[in-house]
């Protein structure tokens, strides 16, 4: 019996195998059709990739524009033109020698004029030998990764290729494929193409490269760096000869004709025997005008959105914008960006700095460095000044966009006490406990004095802002709450570069409280995000351009509108208009203020001072001022005063000169009222210590009765 049932086991077995195994094939035989069909379908359908739009589109100058009046697009005029840089030229493969051509075809793809885009012997090869045997790539497929910039090493990205390569030579005949592959292919230093490489490693036009020169020139390609003539002359000499040898075995080079190339003494640029012709001279000489910052930010701006709306990819984007022909209209307003530049290039107010080596020994002067941004309350940047001193190079560092850095307690409004005024958990006069938290079983956070506070004493919320101090900052933030601090810091104010998860989270009282971030923040972003104090708690999407449109003027790519985003509420922006007031009149920015205009400001430095910030506006616009080392590092010898804070001073009275004096509006439900500096509610007939401050008319704090009644502040200003 028993064997009866191991019989009946065995055969059980033996059914499910079976029937797994006709699952298994059954499932890679319709994939495989799947897949099959799919491949046959994408080769033979529409152009993939359209080689003549990278061909027609090398010669177009985009125009950038400004606007003598916001929206008027008949009042603009020209600012700044881009073109292809001068190592990108497309030449005509009739322009380009044989021998050039021969000498890439020979060492890269010698089956290039049989092969369907792709040569199946040499990638079977790669396949079995894991790739020692060489690459498997054809001209064909390394121009797809020229034109799409994807490189990643995944048997998706090369199926894919193998698709686009098999679609192109459907399409394009071997002719065009070569020429546009001999005019993207990168050649190291900068060069992109073989009339760049020629002119960049000869001196010489393309057309007049003979076989030693060409051969130097395709053997670049297996590693631009190491193959470079001008870095490394052995070994582009080493690959040259090989490049030869493959010509003359292919028959492209008789016997003479190699030892001729063998025997030709090639002359470098940098060589001492070189001497440059004038022609070439004036066809690689770079254009000299450098663009202001302001230009670099659209241009990085455009950019950005033509990959996030068309799809399109770095390299078509780029090239999109340099040889499209485009019409920019930027929104700078140009007295604005000179008044900024002024100051920055002159370095104008910059402390004094000691000559100082890596080690703080005497040395050579390290330059401090800073940014600024300067929106109106649209969204419209009207400038931005990425640097101190002269700018020398095009899109180079802009400190204004890419310098993230941690904002120290300019942070303050925007996690803790703006968000707690609009939860309804404090108003003007909230008073709050001037004593460190316990974290992590230790006090903390200690005040700007080093103190960490005392037990039993109480700041209002408008002189903790205008004094800093980070003890009533980590207080407020406990009632506020990490969670709801980070929302507002992220979705309310836009702050995009805090981290939310991870080991280096944001999520956390030195993040919220004082700002030491693990990253930081950028002048960009908060000055779009102070604007809402300034503008009735609506927040606006920063932007540098109205719109991109093609030369004729009659496609819109691109459009920027200014489209408000509700925040914060309208009162509650009000009254952290009217606290950050108190920074300027009497707190860490006592003094910088525009003169004749209303002014609010927060200022920031990091507890380990290596950043010092400084955010605010006036009814016209708003700035953020960063400042600092690019090499991160303590900020030393310039006294007591933020510099960030007399550098924003500087810069926006400067833009205000010849403005009308203009007042902020506020909606209706904003009063002032007498509050109790001990309690911090409404003052009383027995309140001694009182202040004025300013409240939301519907929700007033109860009326102080005395009871709460401690020793008398100190400060009672409000």
């Amino acid at each position: 019996m028993a064997r009866k049932i191991s019989k009946v086991k065995g055969g059980q077995t033996q059914t499910i195998l079976l029937s797994l195994l006709i699952v298994f094939v059954l499932t890679i035989i319709i994939v495989g059709v799947c897949v099959l069909v799919y491949t046959i379908s994408f080769v033979n359908g529409d152009v993939a990739i359209d080689l003549d739009s990278y061909k027609n589109s090398q010669d177009q100058t985009s125009i950038v524009y400004a606007l003598k009046k916001p929206g008027d697009f008949d009042s603009a005029y020209e600012i700044a033109r881009l073109h292809g840089e001068e190592n990108r030229i497309w030449v005509d493969l009739t322009e380009i020698p044989e021998e050039v051509q021969n000498a890439f075809i020979c060492l890269e793809d010698k089956r290039f004029y049989n092969h369907p885009g792709v040569d199946w012997i040499r990638t079977f090869k790669a396949v079995l030998t894991l790739g020692k045997s060489g690459g498997g790539s054809t001209l064909t497929q390394q121009l797809i990764k020229n034109l799409t910039e994807e490189n990643q090493a995944t048997v998706a990205r090369k199926f894919n290729e193998i698709l686009y390569a098999l679609n192109l030579e459907k399409n394009f005949d071997k002719s065009e494929i070569l020429e546009a592959y001999l005019n993207t292919i990168p050649l190291g230093s900068g060069c992109y193409g073989v009339q760049t490489a020629a002119q960049k490693y000869f001196g010489k036009d393309v057309t007049m490269l003979n076989a030693a020169e060409a051969a130097t020139i395709a053997s670049i390609t297996k590693a631009p760096t190491k193959y470079n003539p001008l870095l490394n002359p052995d070994n582009s000499k080493a690959r040259k000869e090989l490049c030869l040898e493959m010509m003359r075995d292919q028959h492209k080079l008789s016997k003479d004709e190699y030892n001729d190339a063998l025997a030709y003494e090639l002359i470098l640029t940098n060589s001492d025997k070189y001497v440059p012709s004038e022609k070439v001279a004036k066809t690689v000489k770079q254009d000299t005008k450098i663009n202001s910052y302001y230009v670099d930010f659209v241009i990085d701006s455009v950019i950005d959105d033509l990959k996030d709306q068309y799809g399109y990819t770095q390299s078509e984007a780029y090239r999109m914008v340099y040889y499209g022909g485009l019409k920019i209209y930027t929104a700078i307003d140009e007295r604005v960006q000179e008044a900024a530049e002024k100051i920055y290039e002159n370095r104008t107010g910059f402390p004094e700095e000691k000559e100082r080596t890596e080690d703080g020994s005497n040395g050579t002067k390290k330059k401090v460095q800073s940014a600024v941004t300067i929106m109106d309350y649209n969204g419209r940047v009207v400038a931005m000044v990425g640097g101190a001193g002269k700018k020398t190079i095009n899109r180079g560092l802009n400190r204004a966009t890419d310098a993230i850095r941690s904002p120290g307690s300019s942070i303050k409004p925007l996690s803790v006490y703006g968000p707690a005024i609009d939860l309804g958990i404090a108003n003007y006069g909230t008073s709050i406990p001037d004593f460190a938290i316990i974290v992590n079983g230790e006090r903390w956070p200690q005040n700007f004095s080093g103190s960490y506070g005392s037990e039993g004493s109480y700041v209002p919320l408008w002189s903790a802002v205008a004094q800093s101090l980070n003890t009533t900052s980590a207080q407020m933030l406990k009632k506020v709450g990490l969670e709801k601090s980070f929302e507002y810091a992220t979705e309310h104010f836009h702050l995009s570069t805090l981290i939310a998860d991870g080991p280096d989270t944001d999520k956390n009282f030195s993040s919220l409280a004082v700002g030491g971030m693990s990253r930081g923040v950028t002048t960009l972003e908060m000055c779009a995000a102070y604007c809402t104090f300034g503008d009735g708690g609506k927040y606006f999407k920063p932007y540098g351009y109205y719109k991109v449109t093609d030369f004729a003027g009659k496609s819109v790519y691109l459009e920027n509108s200014a489209t408000p985003e509700q925040v914060i509420s309208e009162d509650t922006a009000a009254v952290m208009n009217k606290v950050l007031q108190t920074v300027v009149t009497s707190g860490t920015g006592r003094g910088k203020g525009v003169e004749n205009q209303t002014t609010f400001m927060k200022t920031g430095t990091t507890s380990d001072t290596k950043d010092k910030w400084a955010c605010g506006g006036t009814p016209y616009y708003c700035a953020a001022v960063w400042f600092g080392y690019d090499k991160q590092e303590e900020i030393t010898g310039i006294g007591g005063d933020n510099p960030a804070a007399k550098i924003w001073s500087l810069v926006m009275n400067e833009v205000h000169k010849g403005l009308e004096k203009k007042d902020f509006e506020f909606g209706g439900d904003l009063v002032q009222r007498s509050f109790c500096s001990e309690t911090g509610l409404l003052a009383g007939p027995n309140c001694t210590a009182t202040g004025y401050g300013w409240y939301i008319s519907s929700k007033l704090p109860a009326t102080c009765d005395g009871s709460g009644h401690k020793a008398p502040a100190e400060n009672t200003e409000g």
